[in-house]
C-alpha cells in the first residue's frame, strides 16, 4: 500500500496532563520528574517540533509536540527540522487522512512550486543497523524478553523491532537490521512508489499499520497532542481540510515560548520492571511511554 503520491504562544506556566493513553507512572509533577535523572530525561528543544493546527473554518485545533529519533535516519530528521525552521510548511493542509489509520500533510508543492524546490527527494531509510562486534549492541535497545532472542523493545523511548540479536554471531560484520515500527504516534514519511522520493510530506499515525513498516521512513513520536492529531478532519481528499499553520523547531522559538518535555526513560530502573511485565509483548501493543509537557 502507497502512503502517498505527490499528487495527492503562550509563556510556560502549566503541566499538560499526561495522555489518557500513556502509562501510569508515580511521578505527578514536572519538578519532581525533572529531579529524578535515573528515571526521566528532557528532550532538547533541538529535537522537538511544534505543530499549531487549526480546522478548515479557523477554529483553533490544537498544537502537537513531536520529538525527532536520532539514531535511525538522520537524512530525514535532519530534512524536517530544516523544513520546521524554514517556514515552509506553513500553510499546507492535512490532505489525505484516513480513520484508523493516519493524517498525512506537508504537500508544499500544491501551495507553493517555487518553494518546493528548494527541498530535493532523499534516500529512503527504512531500516537501520546496531552493531554488536564489540559484545554489546549500539545503539543499545532496551528489549521485551530475553537479550538474545527479542524483537521488540525501545530506543530512546522510541518503539523500536529488531532481528534477534543471536543472529549477528551469524554475519560477518556482527550486524542486526532494526526499525522503527509504524506504532500510533510514529510520524513517517510519504513517498512515491520510488523508494527514494522523499520530501516534504508527512504522515502522523491514527492507528498501528505494520504493513507500513521497513517501506516507509518513520523519523519522530508524537509526546503530545495525540488527541489533537486523532480529531483531525478525515477525507481522500479532506473537503475543507485542516491546516498546518505553523511548524517550528522548539528551540528557535523565543526562550519564554518554548515547551520543555520530560521522557520516562527507557533505561532507567523504574521502566525496567514494565519491560519485565510484558516480555514477548508486540512494543505496538502497548501504551507509549510516557511524557511530560511545560508550557
Amino acid at each position: 500500500m502507497k502512503i502517498a503520491t505527490r499528487v495527492l504562544a503562550l509563556a510556560m506556566c502549566t503541566l499538560a496532563p499526561l495522555s489518557a493513553w500513556a502509562q501510569v507512572t508515580s511521578t505527578s509533577t514536572f519538578e519532581e520528574a525533572l529531579n529524578d535523572s535515573a528515571n526521566w530525561r528532557e528532550v532538547p528543544a533541538d529535537h522537538l517540533i511544534s505543530f499549531q493546527i487549526m480546522d478548515g473554518r479557523g477554529e483553533e485545533r490544537g498544537n502537537v509536540l513531536i520529538e525527532v529519533s536520532n539514531f535511525n535516519a538522520p537524512g530525514h530528521t535532519e530534512r524536517f527540522s530544516e523544513l520546521a525552521k524554514s517556514g515552509d510548511l506553513n500553510g499546507t493542509v492535512f490532505h489525505r487522512v484516513i480513520d484508523d489509520f493516519m493524517a498525512q500533510g506537508g504537500d508544499i508543492e500544491s501551495i507553493n512550486p517555487e518553494k518546493a524546490e528548494k527541498w530535493p527527494e532523499i534516500p529512503g531509510e527504512f531500516t537501520f543497523t546496531r552493531d554488536g562486534s564489540s559484545g554489546s549492541f549500539s545503539p543499545a535497545m532496551r528489549k521485551l524478553g530475553p537479550n538474545s532472542s527479542a524483537t521488540d523493545g525501545y530506543i530512546n523511548g522510541f518503539p523500536v523491532q529488531t532481528q534477534s540479536e543471536y543472529l549477528a554471531a551469524y554475519t560477518k560484520d556482527g550486524l542486526v537490521e532494526s526499525w522503527i515500527p509504524h506504532c500510533k504516534g510514529v510520524v513517517s514519511t510519504a513517498r512515491t512508489n520510488d523508494p527514494n522520493s522523499a520530501s516534504t510530506q508527512f504522515f502522523l499515525m491514527r492507528e498501528t499499520t505494520d504493513s507500513l513498516d521497513r517501506l516507509y521512513t518513520a523519523w519522530g513520536r508524537i509526546v503530545d497532542g495525540q488527541d489533537v492529531v486523532d480529531a483531525i478532519k478525515t477525507g481522500e481528499p479532506v473537503r475543507i481540510p485542516d491546516v498546518l499553520i505553523k511548524a517550528e523547531l522548539v528551540s528557535e522559538m523565543d526562550e519564554d515560548e518554548q515547551p520543555r518535555v520530560l521522557v520516562q526513560r527507557t533505561d532507567g530502573p523504574a521502566f525496567a520492571e514494565f519491560l519485565a511485565a510484558n516480555a514477548g509483548a508486540n512494543v505496538c501493543d502497548l501504551p507509549p511511554v510516557p511524557t511530560l509537557v511545560l508550557r
